[in-house]
């Protein structure tokens, strides 16, 4: 039994991983040892400080150990001893390791390990100091070895950080812990980077309401930082880098969301000029609402209901543009929806020469099939030339002991790097001559052979899809001429014009 005046105690656990948690030298085994130890002493143990933190940097960042002195200094008038497993657990950083000792001693507490005796001499204070430095050494070459584990395992095309969201890491025995698809995710994100490719998304507000609304995405809050994330993460494409390792873009070994091709349309709409978002306030009740303009200021209609003295309700459309000879003049929803209607419905055109149009279609589709490998064998020489100039380039550097020229020629070797994936992602972007044009298609014919079917029988968002694949801009109303001539999308447009077009043989 000890003599000494400490009968009071208090244990701290600590464990840098997960991975240790829930092994053997875990939190619990910890506890068990002090606790058999505390027995031995004649402590009474008051509390258990349990942590799962790095045992490098600031104590104070530790929850256990930041509660650990909050009991200490809401009890000054009881002494306690601070037992610990080992003199590892305490810090691994000398200067954090003296600092909470006397963090410890200003509160009367006193320090016990298990398998370290803690003398108050001058050879005593040496020796811990000589064990925290020798900590903080096996700290520094841990996180240096698995920094170089890292780094190699990048370098070889394998993604090594934390799993993006719509992917989880599976072993395999080819290549080890590897990327792969977690669905349903992966598939919402890779609609959500081909739609903002393809402009069906024109912000990232649009992506964020996407995402929120969509069923089987897991969170109904995205913050904004996230959809950056997703739009800007060349993981999605297939792609490895880590900048601060000096390794650069390479081809990963994981299966891509979406081509690298498609990630680049990203970034250059995503860097390139701004794009108004999509209305928040537009409801089933008004899907007009900010597509339709007034006539004479060419400012957007809004809409609401109005109460009639007998209680009823009204739908309108109105100019709020204050100075406008149209402010706040109502215009009855069945007018300005109707006439669109009949815009819309006009859009049809014929079976017979729609079925034309598919003929055509087919032969352009055949000789931008023949277009594509063309560039397709192109691309592959580029790629060729690009491999020889690097190769070139490396040369140099060999032989060049100029800090500034070499760093020259390592930028110039990470632009060829990048040049070289796109040329790659090009090449083998071809369309398969196998697959039906039709099955391609499918949605886009649907859509071209009938949009009033969308916009009859689609909800809200499939309607405000119409408005913008069938029309370049917003169309204008008058209170008297109804709908101006509408500025029609490309699709639609050439329909037109060439359904308009007299029948007639052609001149020899």
């Amino acid at each position: 039994m000890t003599t000494n005046t400490y009968s009071h105690a208090v244990i701290y656990c600590r464990v840098s991983s997960t991975k240790q948690k829930m092994s053997g030298g875990g939190l619990e085994s910890q506890e068990h040892r002090c606790r058999q130890y505390a027995l031995a002493q004649g402590y009474d143990v008051s509390a258990v400080f349990p942590d799962d933190a790095s045992g490098g940097g600031d104590f104070m960042r530790r929850p256990g150990m930041v509660a650990l002195l909050s009991f200490l200094d809401a009890q000054p008038d009881k002494n306690y001893v601070v037992i610990f497993d080992d003199l590892k657990r305490l810090a691994r950083d000398t200067q954090f390791h003296i600092g909470l000792r006397q963090a410890l001693q200003a509160r009367g507490a006193k320090v016990e390990c298990l398998n370290f005796k803690f003398e108050d001499t001058p050879e005593g204070r040496f020796a811990e100091t000589i064990f925290a430095a020798q900590g903080e050494l096996e700290r520094e070459q841990n996180r240096r070895q698995t920094i170089q584990k890292m780094k190699a395992r990048v370098e070889k095309g394998y993604h090594v950080f934390q799993a993006p969201t719509g992917y989880r890491y599976q072993r395999t025995r080819e290549h080890g812990k590897l990327l792969v698809r977690a669905e349903p995710v992966a598939s919402i994100l890779q609609e959500v980077l081909e739609g903002y490719a393809s402009g069906r998304f024109q912000s990232k507000s649009e992506v964020r309401r996407f995402l929120e609304d969509h069923p089987d995405y897991p969170d109904t809050k995205v913050h904004p930082q996230r959809i950056q994330d997703f739009l800007t993460r060349p993981v999605y494409a297939g792609m490895v880098e880590a900048a601060s390792w000096d390794v650069s873009l390479r081809q990963g070994h994981h299966e891509p969301l979406v081509s690298f091709n498609t990630f680049q349309k990203v970034q250059e709409r995503l860097f390139g000029r701004a794009k108004a978002p999509q209305r928040v306030d537009v409801s089933e009740d008004f899907p007009l609402r900010g597509f339709v303009l007034c006539a004479e200021c060419q400012k957007p209609l809004t809409a609401s209901w109005s109460t009639s003295k007998t209680g009823k309700k009204h739908p309108y459309y109105w100019c709020k543009t204050k100075g406008c000879s149209c402010h706040r003049k109502s215009l009855r929803r069945a007018d300005v929806e109707g006439a669109f209607e009949t815009v819309v419905k006009k859009l049809q055109p014929s079976l017979g020469f729609f079925g034309i149009c598919l003929k055509m279609f087919n032969d352009a589709w055949g000789m931008r099939h023949e277009q594509a490998e063309a560039k397709a064998l192109s691309a592959g020489n580029k790629v060729k030339s690009i491999d020889g100039q690097i190769e070139k380039l490396v040369s140099r550097i060999m032989d060049s002991e100029q800090p500034t020229v070499i760093a020259a020629y390592e930028a110039r070797i990470a632009q060829l790097e990048k040049d070289r994936l796109i040329l790659k992602s090009q090449s083998n972007n071809i369309v398969e001559t196998e697959t039906p044009l039709a099955e391609l298609f499918e949605l886009a014919f649907r859509f071209l052979a009938n949009p009033w079917n969308i916009w009859e029988r689609g909800d809200l968002a499939a309607r405000r899809l119409v408005l913008r694949l069938a029309f370049q801009s917003p169309i204008s109303y008058d209170r008297e001429e109804g709908i101006r001539t509408p500025f029609l999308a490309l699709p639609f447009k050439a329909l037109a014009g060439v359904n308009m077009l007299e029948n007639g043989m052609a001149h020899p």
